[in-house]
């Protein structure tokens, strides 16, 4: 069954991208063909394989929401019970930190064990990358008993290298180990389920669990995950429906079989000598390759992260899974893999390098209008482009949101679908001026690498903040003054050009005040008192609050 549903999506692939071309060539075309005309249509040939994959994804997704009765079930078929089923596995609970607040870290890793004591062999585990040692004193002193806590004295290998060395030691007295990020939440329930699904099939070599936002105070992040969440219940369901057993890795929020990940997962240097940064996609396709599944539970219930506070912490985890994922095509040509192991790095690589592409067209369309390029632009064309273009890129989170809209008993988990709906209007208004200037963001990073800047993987900033008009115009300031001449171009041809290129590109201008005002510790309140892109989890907590108080 898997290899029809494959021919689909990718067929699926193809006509999107090829009817994304026909437009694009169609708008092109009137008035003559010119050189930079000809660099836009080669620009976007780059771009559309992107495209292709949300649409597949989307649909795919969408169709399994809508007409299954347990969708992460029917993405993934489980033999054995795995709601009652008892825990015979000692499981590890792994949480990988560096640099973090423990009063943060520890709370939820305490109330996941103290859930799970009755139930089977867990045993938790800090596995700390912290290289200052005042840091590390404070994190061994609040560590409380029943925690194991283990410092390594350099962090070689990053993240990866933390977990395999605690695998080194560990994999034989513990065969699962769930791995968790500091900012990690989760369930007693998930967690179960996962351990049962590993249970019944000796095959399974992870498992990862869908995660969505951690209820957030700031503005930034709870409109960013409420999209986020939308986007990726439909992208996870769609994608684990046609990927099956060779499904993504995220790196945290998942269960592992903790012996073949140890034999199977070492990461050698890349040629350079560098270590792999973006490691979970390689051990994804490396355990693959040595015959165990990867799959998808693409439930949301239970499992949870937390998001960047403000657009600088934002851009900055953009920029260093950029780096860690652009390394992927040093991996292509190694022997090995399976084909969709590569099909797995060749995604994540598209994830980002359609970039300087979209940024490019962006510019060579100023250009192009500039200089008399737009006014034999023909409005009804470029109006179906925008739309289809549209379309396409935010096909998951427009159908996660319509599936919602749909589904009563999804609405009223946000509030009713009145309230779901100011939420979901203020995320696309959010995520069009986020793309605007984080596109180009990222095209300045690729260059600042192609130039010889060395990526790093620093320790986060988790913590809620605002952003002063200082910080944010030094970091943006480049991003508005292209803004301005982009807009320049379009103004030089057409008012009705500048309208056209606004929803995609007024971020660039803004990005400054954009970048404030998200922060802002009183929009941040407003919005939160008006519960405008609010959680479930959220309401839920809050409905909680109110029970206690009374």
């Amino acid at each position: 069954m898997t290899r029809p549903i494959r021919l689909l999506f990718f067929l699926i692939l193809t006509a999107t991208a090829l009817g994304l071309l026909a437009l694009m060539a169609n708008v092109l075309a009137h008035g003559g063909w010119t050189l930079i005309k000809g660099l836009i249509l080669l620009a976007f040939v780059g771009v559309v394989p992107w495209l292709g994959i949300c649409v597949g994804n989307a649909l795919f997704g969408f169709a399994v929401l809508m007409l299954a009765r347990d969708p992460p079930r029917a993405v993934l078929p489980v033999s054995g019970d795995i709601a009652t089923a008892p825990i015979t596995t000692p499981v590890a609970i792994a949480v990988t930190i560096r640099n973090e607040p423990m009063d943060l870290v520890l709370p939820p890793l305490l109330a996941l064990l103290a859930s799970l004591r009755d139930v089977g062999p867990f045993t938790g585990f800090i596995l700390s990358d912290t290289q200052d040692p005042t840091l590390a004193a404070a994190e061994a002193a609040a560590i409380p008993p029943g925690v194991h806590y283990r410092r390594r004295s350099a962090n070689t290998g990053f993240k990866a290298g933390n977990v395999m060395d605690f695998l080194d030691h560990h994999a034989d007295a513990f065969p699962l180990t769930l791995m968790l990020d500091a900012d990690s939440v989760m369930t007693a329930a998930a967690v179960l389920r996962l351990v049962r699904i590993m249970q019944a099939d000796p095959s399974m070599g992870i498992v990862q669990h869908l995660t969505v936002g951690k209820p957030a105070a700031a503005a930034f992040p709870r409109l960013f995950q409420f999209g986020m969440r939308a986007g990726m219940r439909v992208w996870a369901t769609g994608q684990a429906l046609w990927q099956g057993v060779d499904g993504p890795y995220w790196g945290h929020n998942a269960m592992l079989r903790s012996a073949a990940f140890r034999d199977h997962c070492k990461l050698a240097p890349l040629p350079d000598g560098s270590p792999i940064l973006s490691h979970d996609q390689v051990e994804a396709a490396m355990l693959r390759a040595a015959g165990y599944k990867v799959c998808v539970w693409a439930g949301e219930d239970g499992s949870l992260e937390a998001n960047p506070p403000a657009l600088p912490e934002f851009l900055h985890r953009d920029s260093r899974w950029l780096a860690g994922n652009l390394q992927y095509r040093h991996l292509l040509v190694l022997p090995g893999f399976t084909a969709m192991g590569r099909w797995q790095l060749v995604q994540a690589i598209l994830l980002f390098a359609g970039a300087p592409l979209y940024t490019a067209i962006l510019l060579l369309a100023a250009l192009s209008a500039a200089t008399g390029g737009g006014a034999e632009t023909p409005r009804g064309g470029l109006l179906a482009l925008t739309l289809a273009w549209s379309l396409a890129l935010y096909s998951p989170k427009l159908l996660g949101y319509v599936e919602v809209l749909l589904c009563r008993r999804q609405a009223d988990r946000y509030g009713g679908r009145r309230q779901f709906l100011r939420g979901a209007v203020a995320e696309i208004v959010f995520t069009l001026l986020l793309d605007a200037l984080a596109t180009p963001h990222k095209t300045l990073a690729m260059l600042r690498f192609a130039l010889g800047a060395k990526p790093g993987w620093l320790p986060q900033n988790r913590s809620d903040r605002g952003v002063s008009w200082r910080e944010a115009t030094r970091m943006f300031w480049p991003h508005t003054v292209l803004g301005l001449a982009a807009f320049s171009g379009f103004a030089a041809a057409s008012w009705t050009m500048v309208l056209w290129a606004a929803p995609f590109a007024i971020g660039l201008p803004l990005a400054i005040p954009f970048c404030v005002v998200t922060a802002h510790p009183g929009f941040s309140g407003w919005m939160r008192r008006e519960a405008i892109a609010a959680t479930p989890e959220e309401r839920e907590a809050a409905s909680e609050e109110r029970l206690f108080s009374l």
